[in-house]
């Protein structure tokens, strides 16, 4: 369990295929605090740590996280959002995330606000219950407050902190990010409706 907030970022360091995997090694400031077998967030993607090498470590992401994730669109020395499962007894300052994206959205606007920046996304249609206004989004593993929301669009704005702290500055019209809606949304849903997002 994560709480969408971002403590640092990684560089793709290196990325070999094996098989249906793709196996990453990642390289970030808190490489050497990792121990194996632990759960990490990569862009809001929750990845297993199976190898340590001083400042890198290495991640395997399967064939499903592939296709549903943009993890599959990484290449070398791009920038990666992390963050560590959350411990009993931390406060939690994002909101409740899993870190089972449940699809992709494509940024349609990047808007400078002289002191914070809007982005629009994109995402896919199916999904619109599970977004409303106000309500919480993960994108890119970054816990945020959704607004404008419309049947296959929402809006967010970034502070300066989070802007220079994640890799939302480097995000343009055409990136694809990771999305993850509110868990508790979607249990909701499913009680409501079973089979809808299915």
């Amino acid at each position: 369990m994560f709480t969408g907030i971002i403590e640092a970022k990684a560089r793709v360091a290196d990325m070999i295929k094996n098989g249906s995997n793709t196996e990453f090694w990642m390289q970030s400031s808190i490489s050497n605090e990792l121990k194996i077998d632990q759960s990490v967030a990569h862009n809001g993607v929750c990845l297993t740590v199976v190898e340590l090498d001083g400042d890198r470590y290495r991640v395997t992401a399967v064939d499903e996280t592939l296709q549903k994730t943009n993890l599959a669109d990484w290449k070398k020395d791009d920038t990666v959002n992390l963050e560590r499962s959350l411990r009993l007894g931390d406060r939690l300052d994002g909101h409740l995330v899993q870190g089972h994206v449940d699809a992709t959205a494509t940024c349609i606007e990047k808007q400078s606000l002289e002191g914070s920046w809007l982005f629009r996304f994109r995402f896919p249609a199916r999904f619109a219950a599970l977004v409303i206004e106000k309500g919480s989004v993960c994108l890119n593993g970054v816990s945020l407050t959704a607004f404008n929301v419309g049947a296959d669009e929402l809006t967010v704005t970034i502070i300066p902190y989070t802007y220079e702290h994640t890799n939302f500055s480097g995000i343009e019209a055409g990136t694809v990010v990771n999305v993850e809606f509110d868990v508790m949304g979607k249990y909701l849903l499913r009680q409501q409706s079973p089979g809808i997002l299915s």
